[in-house]
C-alpha cells in the first residue's frame, strides 16, 4: 500500500491534521494533494514512465471527484454549480492531457486548481480569525 516507511508516515500525519481541520482546511488538503500529484503526473510525463503518468492522473481525477461530491448541490447555489462545472473541466484536461502527454494541459489546470486555492485560503483565514469575514 505504501512505498516506504516515509509514506506511510505522512499518510498517519496527514489523517491526523484532517481529523482537527475545518471544512476549509480539508478542502485545501485536498487541493495541495491535487497539486502535488499534478506535479507528479508532470515529472511521469516528462521521464515518459506512462504507467506511473496514469496512475498520477487518475489519482488527480479521484481528487477531484472528491471535492466534487462534498458540494452542496441543493444549498450551495451558483458557486456550487460554478466549482461543479470547474471540477469536470480540469478533469477532462486532465484526461486530454494524459492522452496527448501534453504537459501544457496540466499546466493549465495547474493554474486553475492554484487560483481557486487562493480563494479557497482566504476562507479558511477570515473563518480562523474572529470579526474577520465581518469586515
Amino acid at each position: 500500500m505504501y512505498e516506504s516507511g516515509l509514506d506511510a508516515y505522512q499518510h498517519a500525519a496527514t489523517e491526523a491534521r484532517a481529523a482537527s481541520a475545518s471544512p476549509q482546511e480539508l478542502v485545501l488538503m485536498l487541493i495541495d494533494g491535487l497539486l502535488d500529484e499534478i506535479a507528479r503526473a508532470d515529472g511521469h510525463m516528462r521521464a515518459r514512465n506512462f504507467e506511473r503518468k496514469g496512475q498520477s492522473i487518475g489519482k488527480c481525477i479521484q481528487i477531484l471527484g472528491g471535492l466534487d461530491t462534498a458540494l452542496d448541490m441543493e444549498n450551495g447555489g451558483e458557486t456550487a454549480a460554478n466549482l461543479h462545472r470547474l471540477y469536470d473541466y480540469c478533469g477532462r484536461q486532465l484526461f486530454e492531457a494524459s492522452l496527448r502527454n501534453e504537459v501544457e494541459g496540466l499546466r493549465a489546470v495547474e493554474r486553475i486548481i492554484g487560483n481557486l486555492r487562493e480563494g479557497w485560503q482566504t476562507l479558511a483565514h477570515n473563518a480562523s480569525v474572529p470579526g474577520a469575514a465581518r469586515g
